[in-house]
């Protein structure tokens, strides 16, 4: 049963869809997911935003908040090549990249790309460590 307060979350954006999902499944939002939420929404006017934080499958503290997977669907990325749309994300969060969050994998996409295929995709496993640590050059 969901909580009162992801119900409001899920359904905060006025008709839109709004999804976060940390791999734990915990559904606890830490400080920096939220911030990347909101910054996303007030850059970009989203009608589809999906979050995932996916620290828990890498070589990270538990509770970490370092390595996220979005989805945006706006408008604003209409005519816009995939590296003008990154470039967008990547400004409205210069503060989280610049600091806490190591890796963000990014779907940026128009509504109609949206509803060809309407997935969030997912990340391959983190293999840990290094390449020196793994046996390779």
């Amino acid at each position: 049963m969901l909580s009162g307060q992801l119900v409001r979350r899920l359904f905060s954006m006025s008709g839109r869809v709004c999804l976060s999902r940390g791999s734990s499944g915990s559904g606890i939002i830490g400080p920096i997911e939220a911030a990347i939420r909101t910054k996303l929404e007030q850059a970009l006017n989203p009608e589809v935003l999906e979050l995932r934080n996916e620290s828990s499958g890498h070589a990270v503290p538990p509770g970490s908040e370092t390595h996220f997977r979005v989805a945006v669907v706006s408008s604003r990325f209409e005519g816009l090549s995939p590296l003008q749309r990154h470039r967008l994300v990547h400004a409205a969060l210069s503060e989280e990249l610049a600091g806490p969050v190591h890796a963000l994998a990014i779907q940026a996409r128009t509504p109609a790309q949206w509803r060809e295929n309407p997935q969030l995709d997912t990340s391959p496993p983190c293999l840990g460590g290094s390449k020196k640590t793994r046996g390779t050059s």
